[in-house]
């Protein structure tokens, strides 16, 4: 069972770099796809230990393996090769499969403990200092910025220093969703200029959670769908966040942005796997 996960792992990559012509040397003894796919299986089932991976696959899958500080290297050569991956993926969601419904939210991730913000080696300053409205707790770190399907399924994701407003990220966001489509997000994304502005020109819908004091308020029947809406890409999050470790180990900021990236490109594969 674990196996036939690895290779639909592999497969999936593998199939998605040919779509889009990926050359690399010919002489290569381990490619780019066995990369990719080795950094995802150590997201999704080893919370993000690397060692863990390439021992898996030198085991169960690849003759000839890579050093870890190769590996390494090779990985963050290719965060925008992941990254078009993650999006590939996305785009067979929202414009081959056709989903019309789409949920917003975001999530914190600490770099490190309040108490050690004077310490940290990975990012500096007072924009990564966010605070986290469900848990009542400020955290220092960066913050995710999710639209899933309304199965769940995450097709776009944004990161952003910690102090970012969630209303301020969606402004500057970039969006490929399907004209006619339905956006819901939380009353943190509430801009009602910004609601005219992409039923105007994005011709797509946001469905924003009100507020009690707010200007334009639901129907019951509406608030209602709203909040089923944010209770799925809640769950969603939730199972992203369990595939973290408490601490997630990076030597440089990029290390740490890279694995961000990988544990929701895990729990995106690992729902159509």
């Amino acid at each position: 069972m674990l196996q036939d996960k690895v290779i639909g792992i592999y497969c999936i990559v593998d199939d998605i770099l040919k779509e889009m012509n990926h050359k690399e040397h010919r002489n290569r003894k381990f490619s780019d796809s066995q990369v990719l796919s080795t950094a995802l299986v150590s997201a999704m089932l080893f919370n993000g230990n690397q060692n863990k991976a390439l021992s898996y696959m030198k085991s169960h899958m690849c003759k000839t393996m890579i050093n870890k500080s190769g590996f390494t290297k090779r990985l963050h050569r290719l965060k925008e090769l992941l990254l078009s991956i993650f999006f590939s993926i996305g785009r067979v969601f929202k414009y081959i499969h056709c989903e019309m419904e789409y949920i917003i939210d975001s999530f914190p991730v600490r770099v490190c403990h309040n108490i050690r913000i004077s310490r940290s080696k990975l990012i500096k300053g007072e924009s990564y200092r966010g605070y986290n409205a469900s848990k009542r707790e400020y955290f220092y770190g960066f913050k995710v910025q999710l639209i899933t399907t309304k199965s769940g399924i995450p097709v776009e994701m944004y990161l952003v220093e910690g102090k970012e407003h969630d209303s301020q990220i969606l402004q500057r966001m970039y969006h490929d969703l399907p004209a006619e489509s339905v956006l819901y997000g939380d009353s943190g994304y509430t801009d009602y200029e910004l609601e005219d502005l992409f039923k105007e020109t994005e011709q797509v819908r946001l469905q924003i959670a009100r507020k009690t004091n707010s200007k334009r308020k639901d129907r019951p029947y509406v608030a209602y769908i709203k909040d089923t809406m944010r209770k799925i890409i809640e769950t969603s999050i939730s199972q992203i966040c369990s595939l973290m470790p408490r601490h997630i180990n990076a030597v440089t900021t990029n290390g740490f942005i890279i694995k961000l990236i990988l544990f929701v490109m895990a729990f995106q594969i690992k729902q159509i796997i």
